[in-house]
């Protein structure tokens, strides 16, 4: 069961098959039906939820608490309630909200963007884990973007966001960074990781005319199943609009 609906499935469907598998090895190895896991930046749930719906107990760490009263509704209309736990906070506040060493999976989904220390960021994750533990990162993606920009005919953004450090197309840009699989790799490597897997995310569903897969018959089933296929062939992870990286703990 994916985490939204079918429209929006087509921006999850892949990381969250990854994520479902992977938490599914990790209660295997660890002989526990139920994981502790901390979804930091987690809003109102998107993923939080249905990792509860697993049977796992989820710490959602997020700064906005109008997030976080959706997040409690939601969970509640889901039934899991007890299963889930909002914490107004951030990256730079985690060390003093979950204790080190305490967690089995980190959720780190679109946070590396609008950080203000990405290295100091992860770094704060990963000492939340304990050895072994999961990072499912989930970041923006330069070249994907770059492709964005010269598909859409804005050819000077898509120069500009090739070679800007941060990859943004311009000061209109209201993505604060995006990254490349070897930027996140040296995150990783830096954080004490060892990277797993990587997924490319979304590279085609953004480049899709929507009308298309909204009214053409079979479209989006179409599409999402290419989706999957796609994400796991490292040709398509540099034109990706995000990229995933699953990893643990050294």
């Amino acid at each position: 069961m994916y985490p939204t609906r079918p429209r929006s499935a087509l921006r999850t469907a892949v990381v969250w098959e990854v994520l479902r598998e992977a938490l599914e090895r990790r209660s295997a190895e660890l002989g526990r039906p139920v994981l502790e896991v901390v979804d930091t930046g987690g809003g109102t749930g998107n993923f939080a939820v249905p990792v509860a719906r697993l049977g796992h107990r989820v710490t959602v760490v997020d700064p906005s608490p109008d997030a976080l009263f959706a997040l409690e509704r939601r969970a509640a209309e889901a039934g899991v309630t007890e299963l889930v736990r909002a914490v107004q906070g951030d990256t730079q506040t985690l060390p003093d909200l979950v204790p080190a060493g305490s967690v089995d999976a980190v959720l780190c989904h679109g946070v590396l963007e609008v950080v203000d220390d990405p290295a100091e960021a992860l770094g704060n994750l990963v000492g939340t884990l304990g050895e072994g533990g999961l990072v499912s990162l989930l970041a923006a993606n330069r070249n994907g973007a770059v492709l964005a920009r010269a598909v859409a005919g804005q050819f000077t953004e898509a120069r500009t966001a090739l070679d800007a450090a941060d990859g943004r197309w311009g000061t209109g840009d209201p993505m604060p960074r995006r990254f490349t699989g070897e930027q996140l790799d040296g995150l990783a490597a830096a954080a004490g990781l060892r990277v797993t897997s990587v997924h490319g995310i979304r590279v085609f569903a953004d480049l899709v005319p929507g009308v298309l897969v909204d009214t053409e018959p079979g479209a989006l089933d179409a599409l999402l199943k290419l989706e999957l296929a796609a994400a796991e062939q490292p040709a398509f992870h540099a034109v990706a609009t995000q990229l995933h990286l699953l990893a643990e703990a050294i």
